[in-house]
């Protein structure tokens, strides 16, 4: 009796999937109508087909360089894979292993027809992936250009209503100014922390504020009300993948506290002066632990 492995997963970018114990389930009666011996199971949570990252699926991979099973069943072709380039390359490992990959919804029995049958069924897969990543990036564009969020975790001083817009959470908001009003009266970082976490305030998860707390509060410019949103992950290297909205959403600090302190950021940011005539190497790399400043 030829022997099988099944492999399942699960990705969370689907609305509508089948569950890895349905997956399995199938391949079970296949392999029942079949006379197929199944003697393993491999399955990946919430991962995408798009990549081959996937630890349950490399490891069925080298399993199958043993020589113990003849086959890997899927429920459909996409749970393999969602790439093109990845199914060529993994279904060669494969076949030079011996091994030969079937699917319970696909008759892929090796003919010529099945052959054209699979390359249309893979083409269908990543192009459905690709355009699924299209749309997505598409929505979250237009919600950009309305000034809405996006995910993620709101940054302090921020709640979100249900229609998607930023609204001020004033206790928060409070927290926010007084680490604004702290810093340009030339706290450091670390006294900030001290002075936060004795009034008993948290951070937006909860937490005790420590001196890596404050940077992205003191250059987030969503606290005079501008809108940024970065298509591409980035903040300064791409300026044109950057959504920019002055006044879209309500603005905590007012612009001559955001002023000053982007002024404070920016000169201890900056190498003391050389008096010294000597080039040191680490010069303007390494800074004060407490305040920021250059040493």
């Amino acid at each position: 009796m030829k022997k099988a492995v099944a492999y399942g997963r699960f990705s969370t970018d689907m609305q509508r999937e089948e569950s890895i114990d349905a997956q399995f389930r199938a391949i079970r009666e296949y392999c029942q109508r079949n006379k197929i011996d199944l003697i393993n199971t491999y399955a990946d949570e919430g991962i995408s087909g798009t990549t081959d990252n996937r630890p349950q699926f490399q490891k069925m991979i080298k399993d199958a360089e043993l020589g113990v099973f003849d086959y890997v069943i899927v429920h459909k072709l996409d749970r393999f894979s969602r790439s093109k380039y990845d199914s060529a390359i993994y279904k060669r490992k494969l076949k030079l292993a011996g091994v030969q990959l079937l699917s319970v919804l696909e008759n892929l029995d090796g003919s010529p027809e099945s052959i054209i049958l699979e390359s249309v069924l893979e083409g269908m897969s990543e192009y459905y992936s690709r355009n699924l990543s299209r749309e997505v990036k598409k929505g979250l564009k237009e919600n950009a250009l309305r000034c809405q969020f996006n995910g993620g975790t709101p940054p302090l001083g921020y709640d979100i209503d249900r229609d998607k817009n930023y609204i001020i959470n004033q206790y928060e908001a409070e927290i926010v100014r007084l680490i604004y009003s702290l810093y340009t009266h030339n706290y450091s970082y670390e006294q900030m922390s001290k002075e936060l976490n004795k009034l008993g305030y948290k951070t937006k998860l909860g937490k005790n504020f420590t001196r890596s707390s404050f940077y992205e509060i003191l250059t987030n410019e969503k606290y005079i009300g501008t809108y940024v949103y970065s298509q591409n992950g980035l903040k300064r290297d791409r300026n044109e993948d950057i959504i920019r909205i002055e006044n879209g959403i309500p603005a905590i600090i007012d612009k001559s506290t955001w002023n000053i302190s982007q002024e404070m950021l920016e000169k201890r940011r900056k190498p003391m002066e050389n008096v010294s005539g000597y080039y040191y190497k680490l010069t303007g790399l390494i800074c004060c632990g407490e305040c920021g400043a250059p040493m």
